[in-house]
């Protein structure tokens, strides 16, 4: 038995902050940013707007995908870095949201890879014959954590929500996933305060996102490599076979650089960062839903999906789609 996407949906808010609006907040370019991370333009959320909201709009939109209503869902995971409360978690918001009543609801906190955590985590709940609708989002308000005077780090993220319908399949859909963590490296990407941690300055900076970029961008390709090469070689596989990349969007050149270990055209490679910016766990869903709906994924193809965030987490996913 495996589990197979059946529904894929996104959602972005309205509001786009341009390059061009950036340079007039912070000492910045547009070429500077398009150099350096491929990035465009981003997607704000409203101050009426939640990680909550954003996910409930990406989950209807792949329930309706799926063929399916919100009440035939037995099984909700998020991944967030960005949830709206401390409790209730973002998964039980949504539920309440859509109507479900009943069924396990929780989030996932892994940073950037919260969504290929939460989607193994659900695979294996629809493999065990436990849940026959599993819907698996990824989610992000990180405007709300980043710090708009920060060059380095306010020109990279975005808001938006991804989420897809898993159900039970006899064909191969996730075919393997591959989680990694290692928390040595903590202090190359983090938010410095929490709940238990309490800020001791700014609070709006003091919860906002640091970076070490250089530092940051090294491990990623590094470790990206090493998970995509793990993932074909416990499937027997050589890179020709894989139809579609669709890799976390946090850096055009971190995406090139794995495609380039893959030996991947970049014709292959799903990316959507020029557009949404680094949604963090959002954007692996976001692409997938994005690449599906103007119809380049179809049904059959292969897929890797990556991403690496801060922690640090990595992980992959090998799809049937």
């Amino acid at each position: 038995m495996y589990s197979r996407i059946a529904g894929t949906g996104h959602y972005v808010p309205e509001r786009i902050l341009t390059n061009a609006e950036l340079e007039k907040i912070v000492d910045t370019t547009d070429e500077w940013i398009r150099s350096r991370s491929g990035i465009e333009q981003r997607h704000i959320a409203a101050d009426d707007q939640t990680t909550a909201s954003l996910a409930i709009e990406a989950a209807k939109r792949a329930i309706e995908a799926a063929g399916i209503t919100p009440g035939d869902i037995d099984f909700l995971v998020v991944g967030t870095t960005t949830p709206d409360l401390v409790f209730p978690n973002v998964g039980t918001i949504v539920q309440e949201a859509l109507g479900i009543h009943g069924c396990a609801a929780f989030s996932v906190e892994a940073a950037c890879s919260g969504f290929i955590y939460a989607l193994s985590i659900a695979d294996k709940f629809v493999t065990s014959g436990e849940s026959k609708n599993a819907l698996v989002i990824g989610a992000e308000t990180l405007s709300r954590i980043t710090d708009w005077t920060d060059r380095s780090t306010c020109v990279l993220f975005g808001d938006g929500a991804g989420a897809v319908v898993l159900q039970p399949s006899t064909e191969q859909g996730i075919i393997s996933t591959h989680l990694h963590a290692d928390g040595q490296y903590k202090d190359l990407l983090y938010a410095p305060a929490g709940v238990s941690k309490r800020p001791q300055g700014d609070l709006n900076k003091e919860f906002a996102i640091h970076m070490q970029g250089n530092e940051a961008f090294k491990l990623a390709v590094k470790t990206l490599g090493a998970v995509v090469k793990e993932t074909l070689e416990a499937n027997s596989l050589d890179h020709d076979a894989l139809d579609w990349l669709v890799p976390h969007q946090a850096n055009k050149r971190i995406i090139e650089a794995t495609a380039k270990r893959l030996g991947m055209p970049m014709e292959k490679v799903i990316l959507t960062v020029a557009k949404y910016g680094n949604t963090s766990a959002a954007s692996v869903p976001m692409a997938l839903d994005v690449a599906v709906r103007d119809g380049r994924i179809k049904r059959g193809d292969l897929l890797l999906a990556e991403a690496f965030g801060g922690g640090f987490t990595w992980g992959s996913a090998l799809i049937r789609f």
